[in-house]
């Protein structure tokens, strides 16, 4: 996780920025509920409620947002859908293969 640069300062928070920033950013990638990462807060000793979470989120969501769709990679237009022909133990199956433009494979079904 990465502080994102254009985020403002927190001079009047109770929490150092590195605290408020990971349940934001948690929120946002990952698409907890608040409650949840409030669970993840009180493993690592950090007491806060849901309602300061949501907080967090409504003020420097955005920042994080952008800076999630930003470091994703671009989606490719193409897909090819491979179709081929086993034989297993003499009898004839047939194999579908799903592959995006950058040859991940999305879905295989026999």
């Amino acid at each position: 996780m990465k502080i994102p640069p254009e985020m403002p300062r927190l001079k009047s928070y109770r929490f150092a920025r590195e605290i408020v920033t990971y349940p934001v950013w948690a929120y946002q990638r990952f698409a907890l509920s608040t409650a949840d990462v409030d669970d993840l807060l009180a493993e690592r000793g950090v007491i806060v409620s849901p309602k300061t979470v949501r907080k967090w989120v409504n003020r420097f969501g955005c920042h994080f947002a952008t800076c999630i769709k930003r470091d994703r990679p671009g989606t490719s237009d193409k897909c090819h859908l491979d179709e081929v022909a086993i034989a297993i133990r003499g009898r004839k199956h047939w194999l579908w293969r799903a592959v995006d433009g950058y040859g991940d494979v999305l879905d295989i079904l026999v």
